[in-house]
């Protein structure tokens, strides 16, 4: 039978533990893949294929259907991994009999989501708000804008269709120009996959989209659809082209229809 501890004690514990970074007798905690997928009921692994050679289309309209034919499918799969964190928290929330080891998953999803708050009232509120999907027609937009349609040197060399950044030497592509004083690399993803991964937890996590994040979580707690066109402001910093940045976004999902794929998931919270 599974022993149970009151969270009001078991959490301040583990809490603990996690910074000393693992128990007394040798066990270490698990790897953030491994725990997610070990425990949290993520949708089955995909194959994803390279990146096609889109600078082969030379009628526009048939280079943007194939685009978002081949990237729309990899960015539900990303939101959907998101969808069954998210599912968890949810249940997790209701619980009033809190096991070890769901107090250990609570705290590999903070450390993935970066919540650092040791306030064990606070952990569950802002890892709810930071885990949640990011709307298709915005992740199409801004993968469309970022890497000119797959076609950049950076989605064809490294994956990257978003344009991130890293700032260790060799972790990336070193860019052809660069600002005076700033040291950094676009970064490098073995798959299209994990640069969709890797942009969605940024906007979940940064500072900079704390903005998105309420905006999201307003919208979420009104009842009301979460889509692109209702998050693009909150993309102010994203580009050094600020509004004008946000401008396009917003042309980008419009002229293409992307609006359409922001479709309302089956509700899970309750």
């Amino acid at each position: 039978m599974t022993q149970f501890l009151p969270p009001t004690l078991l959490l301040p514990l583990l809490l603990l533990l996690s910074l000393i970074g693992s128990f007394s007798m040798g066990w270490f905690f698990p790897t953030i893949e491994q725990d997610l997928r070990n425990h949290l009921k993520m949708p089955a692994p995909i194959t994803v294929s390279p990146l096609p050679d889109f600078a082969q289309y030379k009628n526009v309209s048939k280079k943007k259907k194939q685009f978002f034919n081949y990237l729309l499918p990899l960015i539900k799969h990303a939101n959907n991994e998101i969808r069954a964190e998210r599912h968890w928290l949810l249940a997790f929330k209701e619980q009033t009999d809190i096991s070890q080891e769901d107090m250990n998953q609570l705290l590999t999803l903070a450390d993935k989501y970066e919540v650092s708050t040791l306030k064990p009232n606070q952990i569950l509120k802002a890892l709810i708000k930071r885990v949640d999907i990011i709307p298709p027609s915005l992740a199409l937009a801004q993968a469309a804008n970022e890497s000119a349609w797959g076609t950049s040197r950076f989605a064809i060399s490294g994956n990257n269709l978003f344009g991130q950044w890293c700032y260790v030497k060799g972790c990336g592509l070193v860019p052809l120009e660069q600002v005076e004083g700033q040291h950094y690399e676009v970064a490098k993803f073995d798959n299209v996959l994990d640069s969709i991964r890797s942009y969605m937890r940024n906007l979940n996590t940064h500072y900079t989209y704390k903005s998105l994040r309420t905006n999201r979580q307003i919208l979420r707690e009104s009842g009301q659809l979460v889509t692109g066109l209702s998050l693009t402001e909150d993309l102010i910093h994203y580009s050094t082209r600020r509004q004008h940045y946000v401008m396009e976004i917003e042309a980008m999902i419009l002229h293409n229809k992307l609006g359409k794929h922001d479709i309302k998931p089956k509700p899970v919270e309750k």
